[in-house]
């Protein structure tokens, strides 16, 4: 076979050619020469925090340091964006919903509905509200787009409602049954029924993550921690104060704190729902009852049913800096927040009225009469993508 040879000097010439090649790839002394295979200078690659995992299926938070970024003003769902503004007055002792029109401050509709209604309660996919009538043992639904109401749904001892943050169930606060149901949001079936050994589950708020959720027992004084994906109860602890009645319960914005409203103890019990340690009680007023937040995350109002009074916290500093008093007096309890945060409704538990309250000066802007035995009043359509229930707890 016949073999080609190269030139004597090739092998010289073509080290020469590799080496030119390669100094042309440099940047003319500039920096660095390219790599091989590449565009261009490698770059660092930045650390990326991994987001604790939340409860399966539930939408991620919009901001990891605020639970509430959802509830800014002005960011309505899709779902509710052309429904009518109103409020929403349940009568416990008129079996009756007050529908109240808040530019003009009248009541413009009366629906009557099943015995002992205590609260309304917005769906997890904000398209239904449900009165909880608590001795008639039914929901019914209304329909924020007409505020028409429709068939009954039998629920038995539907004191509040609350759902879980993947909307995948609801959870009936049964508080003479002593139990806490999680039902089909939907249908309303049951799906799983947890006893539990307190007296009087009443209200509850969840973790930022979704996985559990603080539950307050007003007849025993007590707190629970349930397993929002296991629903069982994984803590339990009597509050330190003889003759506790935990109301409202709400997390901070950063979800490191709940709040637990106390009506004997005259203040909220703060504590850790991570660690579930013994609470400290902060004296807001007589008779504290509701815990709403500000549209802007930074402040929560605290509704003092027992002197008339209204409380404002301030979380970034951790205090009380405010105190509304609603002139002649009254029994401000439950409610929520207008949806561009400037104004603060409540019901007059005692007093058949609804308060009407500016959230920047405190002043009263109106108080309206009502049906009898007004309690878990909703204002509606509020900002959010989802309700945990209640009055309207939104994320």
């Amino acid at each position: 076979m016949k073999t080609t040879r190269l030139p004597r000097n090739a092998g010289v010439l073509l080290a020469g050619l590799v080496l030119a090649a390669l100094a042309g790839c440099g940047s003319a002394g500039k920096g660095p020469a390219e790599a091989l295979g590449t565009k261009g200078p490698a770059k660092p690659v930045k650390a990326v925090p991994a987001a604790p995992p939340g409860l399966p299926g539930m939408p991620p938070l919009l901001d990891p340091n605020d639970v509430y970024a959802a509830d800014r003003p002005g960011k309505l769902s899709p779902v509710v964006k052309d429904f009518p503004s109103r409020v929403y007055v349940p009568n416990t002792n008129s079996n009756t919903v007050s529908v109240i029109d808040p530019e003009t401050y009248r009541v413009i509709d009366t629906i009557p509905v099943g015995v002992q209604p205590q609260h309304v309660v917005p769906s997890w996919d904000l398209k239904t509200l449900w009165v909880n009538n608590n001795r008639g043992h039914t929901l019914t639904p209304i329909n924020p787009a007409t505020g028409e109401a429709g068939k009954p749904v039998e629920v038995h001892d539907p004191y509040n409602l609350y759902f879980t943050p993947n909307g995948k169930y609801a959870i009936v606060m049964a508080s003479m049954d002593k139990e806490l149901v999680f039902r089909d949001p939907h249908t309303m079936d049951r799906v799983k029924t947890v006893p539990v050994t307190c007296y009087g589950v009443n209200h509850a708020d969840f973790s930022a993550d979704g996985r559990y959720f603080i539950v307050s027992c007003e007849f025993s004084g007590e707190l629970l921690k349930v397993d929002t994906e296991r629903m069982e109860v994984v803590g339990q602890q009597k509050l330190p104060f003889e003759g506790a009645m935990p109301q409202d319960v709400k997390v901070s914005p950063d979800g490191k704190t709940f709040y637990v409203a106390d009506m004997m103890a005259h203040g909220m019990w703060v504590l850790s729902g991570d660690t579930f340690e013994t609470p400290k009680l902060l004296p807001t007023g007589k008779g504290c009852h509701g815990l709403y937040v500000s549209r802007d995350s930074k402040e929560m109002y605290v509704s003092n049913r027992g002197e008339g009074t209204i409380s404002v916290y301030d979380f970034p500093q951790k205090k009380l800096t405010k105190k509304w008093t609603l002139p002649d007096g009254g029994s401000p309890d439950m409610g929520g927040v207008s949806a561009d945060g400037k104004v603060l409704w409540l019901s007059g538990r005692y007093n058949s009225e609804v308060y009407a309250v500016d959230t920047v000066t405190g002043k009263q802007l109106a108080r309206i009469p009502v049906g009898g035995g007004p309690h878990g009043l909703a204002v509606y359509p509020q900002p959010g993508r989802y309700s945990l229930g209640h009055t309207g707890i939104f994320r």
